[in-house]
């Protein structure tokens, strides 16, 4: 079942965190604006398209997607947006998240990272991570090239020891800032919702890391494009 499918009779909100992220997604269903768009706001891109730019992290994007999503009117929730690899995805490819990790809030422990739901606060049923629905992964599978967890974090991997200690503890694909705490906001509500990210950098030491935004946020429009296409 396709995206447009899926949608029928209603509206599906793309979250995305930063501008030039919100300016690849207007590039891929050829709208344009020549002004930013202000942050924790609907903007209508199609009838059945908004978007809402949430900024960057996961107190922006929980407040903005609580502040803006509408139950009754958006049927899917899509966080959308551009990511850092832990080294199986390639610069450039495209992941559709299977499950969205809340991968670092918690406690660091001598022995090792205890998560919020070891620790007794579980932030959804089961655990701290979020799953795509099942419908929707069905969806966007077809426009990725890899499936797999996507980790949300706090602090970006600048240091191998970090990105190492992140991916063995989820196994996540690839990890960005804002992916679980949108899918938290849609799980509470009860929408539909998954995560697909370009991935546009390698984690790691910061100084040897290797940065392609530019292709990747052309892959975004590129694969917006063919989830939305014209009517």
């Amino acid at each position: 079942m396709s995206i447009a499918a899926l949608i029928q009779g209603g509206k599906v909100l793309i979250a995305v965190a930063a501008d030039i992220e919100a300016r690849a997604v207007l590039s891929g269903l050829n709208a344009t604006t020549h002004d930013k768009l202000p942050a924790w706001q609907l903007h209508a891109l199609r009838p059945n398209i908004d978007l809402a730019v949430t900024g960057v992290g996961k107190a922006a994007a929980a407040g903005a997607v609580a502040r803006v999503l509408v139950p009754h009117l958006h049927k899917l929730v899509l966080s959308v947006g551009i990511a850092g690899t832990y080294g199986v995805a390639p610069l450039s490819s495209i992941v559709a998240a299977t499950e969205s990790i809340l991968a670092d809030e918690g406690v660091q422990t001598p022995t090792g990272f205890d998560n919020l739901a070891k620790l007794g606060f579980p932030l959804v049923e089961g655990g701290v991570s979020v799953r795509a629905t099942d419908s929707v992964l069905h969806a966007l599978r077809r426009h990725a090239d890899f499936t797999g967890p996507i980790a949300t974090v706090s602090t970006c991997s600048g240091t191998d020891d970090l990105a190492i200690a992140i991916h063995r503890r989820t196994q996540a694909l690839a990890e960005a800032m804002e992916g679980a705490a949108v899918g938290l906001v849609a799980n509470r509500l009860a929408v539909p919702f998954g995560e697909l990210r370009i991935i546009s950098n390698t984690t790691g030491n910061r100084d040897r890391q290797v940065w392609q935004i530019k292709d990747a946020l052309a892959n975004l429009s590129t694969v917006i494009g063919r989830l939305f296409p014209a009517t």
